[in-house]
């Protein structure tokens, strides 16, 4: 068996009922960019390599999606249907999860986002 991740043992010590959502979140985005060291940065996930790429963190009513501005700049035209602001996107826990879109906000921040 292997030591679970910094991400993973955050996401144990959320509310139980937000954590199989989070563990979507992670799972996507940690599949889409497997070269993306993982660690806590301002006390959130954080995908990093050189720069972080992208966070993640839960919210009261969405999961809040931090890829940067240019991503959101990027993605403007799929993300039409969520709330965002300067590099971040709310994703409602009312709704499921947009993986695919994750993922392809992932791998486009991983090999574009230049923050």
């Amino acid at each position: 068996m292997t030591d679970k991740t910094i991400i993973q043992k955050y996401i144990e010590e959320q509310d139980a009922a937000i954590q199989p959502r989070l563990l979507e979140v992670y799972e996507t985005i940690s599949s889409a960019i497997p070269d993306a060291e993982e660690r806590l940065s301002w006390g959130m996930p954080t995908f990093w390599k050189g720069r972080n790429i992208m966070h993640f963190a839960p919210a009261k009513k969405h999961i809040g999606l931090y890829p940067g501005s240019e991503a959101i700049v990027a993605f403007a035209d799929k993300l039409k249907e969520y709330k965002t602001s300067k590099g971040t996107v709310q994703l409602p826990n009312n709704r499921d999860l947009p993986l695919e879109l994750i993922a392809e906000i992932a791998k486009w921040s991983y090999e574009n986002n230049k923050r």
